[in-house]
């Protein structure tokens, strides 16, 4: 996904280890769950075996935490937060997320076209340039993973947007409190009004999971963690461990709650416990500042590489194998399944070295 450490710029000495880890456990999840894609009907079916936190949600988590911080930076170092410092602000964003974006639109565009991968490309439309094909209603089929980058750009358009408005009567401190509470009121009423019994798990993953308006309180529950670390650095930093375990309890309720028949906590309340489940994990991630050794340069980089990585992993690498060198076995399967990671790895490394790194290094100098 598209966060980034960059409460100032973007340089290593700014980095935060601990938020390293979180964005590399973040990205492995979501990888480690499309790759299942390629065990289907083989001995290996159903593999990894156990329930894991939505990897998605830890992203949004991150991104809301990180522009929440940038943005509180801005509001209260200077004289005045308008529309030319929130210029500023979106393209240093699109800068960082869109030609990546694009290019991955593209190859996704190509290989539907061309049958490599066998999707419905009648989805593609014109709204996939402006992150609208699930703003308000659900796609499917077409650039799947596109959907939490529309749900991340428009959060960058609302946000700071309501945040100016906000600013001309109310304190910096007080405006974005506000601004928090609503991102995270909306789209949970959202769901209530939008309960539907009679959906099957596919319709519910793509209408209430995949849709913008239903979504944008995961990643406003970190800006209140931003909220939180920027005005009450003290608690923040005093009850990590505390908030460590409460997240631990969190995410043992999620993973082993039955909520079947439940149809409140399955369409609206559990798409605000994962994200909470992910807060809590902060306070104790933000205090790991640095690592030593061979196993840090490897989270390091990870974390560098997970847009990529997110970009990269499901049609134009596990669903290119799934779609043309299906597996024939579980021996077979566990085979495709490693190729599948060490192209994953490869293919994000160097698109990051080769055309996401250099876009930001340009997006810096100028």
């Amino acid at each position: 996904m598209n966060s980034e450490a960059e409460l100032n710029n973007i340089n290593i000495a700014n980095r935060i280890f601990g938020l390293d880890i979180f964005r590399s456990i973040a990205i492995l999840l979501v990888v480690l769950v499309h790759g299942g894609f390629l065990l289907k009907g083989t001995s290996m079916d159903g593999f990894p075996y156990f329930r894991m936190i939505d990897g998605v949600d830890m992203f949004f988590v991150l991104s809301g935490f990180l522009i929440g911080g940038i943005l509180l930076k801005a509001i209260n170092l200077q004289e005045e937060f308008g529309i030319t410092q929130l210029g500023t602000f979106w393209k240093r964003r699109w800068l960082r997320t869109l030609p990546n974006y694009y290019l991955i639109l593209l190859a996704n565009y190509i290989i539907i076209h061309t049958q490599i991968i066998h999707e419905d490309i009648t989805q593609f439309n014109w709204t996939f340039f402006l992150f609208l094909q699930n703003l308000s209603s659900p796609f499917y089929g077409f650039f799947w993973e596109s959907w939490s980058l529309s749900v991340e750009e428009w959060f960058y358009i609302f946000s700071p947007l309501l945040l100016i408005v906000l600013l001309k009567y109310y304190s910096p401190k007080k405006s974005f409190l506000i601004v928090t509470i609503s991102l995270i009121l909306l789209p949970f009423l959202c769901r209530v009004f939008s309960q539907d019994p009679s959906i099957d798990g596919f319709w519910f993953d793509v209408r209430f999971r995949k849709v913008v308006i239903m979504r944008l309180d995961s990643i406003a529950y970190g800006l209140l963690a931003s909220w939180l670390f920027y005005y009450f650095q003290n608690y923040w930093q005093k009850y990590r461990l505390i908030s460590l375990m409460i997240g631990t309890g969190l995410i043992y309720f999620v993973l082993n709650y039955n909520s079947e028949g439940n149809i409140f906590y399955q369409q609206v309340l559990s798409f605000s416990l994962n994200p909470i489940s992910a807060v809590f994990f902060l306070p104790f991630a933000e205090s790991i500042k640095k690592g030593k050794g061979v196993i840090t340069k490897v989270i390091t980089h990870i974390s560098k590489i997970s847009y990529s990585m997110y970009l990269l992993n499901l049609a134009l690498v596990a669903e290119v194998i799934r779609d043309n060198f299906p597996p024939t076995s579980g021996t077979d399967g566990i085979i495709k399944y490693l190729l599948y990671w060490i192209i994953v790895l490869t293919g994000a490394t160097l698109l990051y070295t080769y055309f996401e790194r250099p876009i930001m290094n340009l997006r810096d100098r100028k």
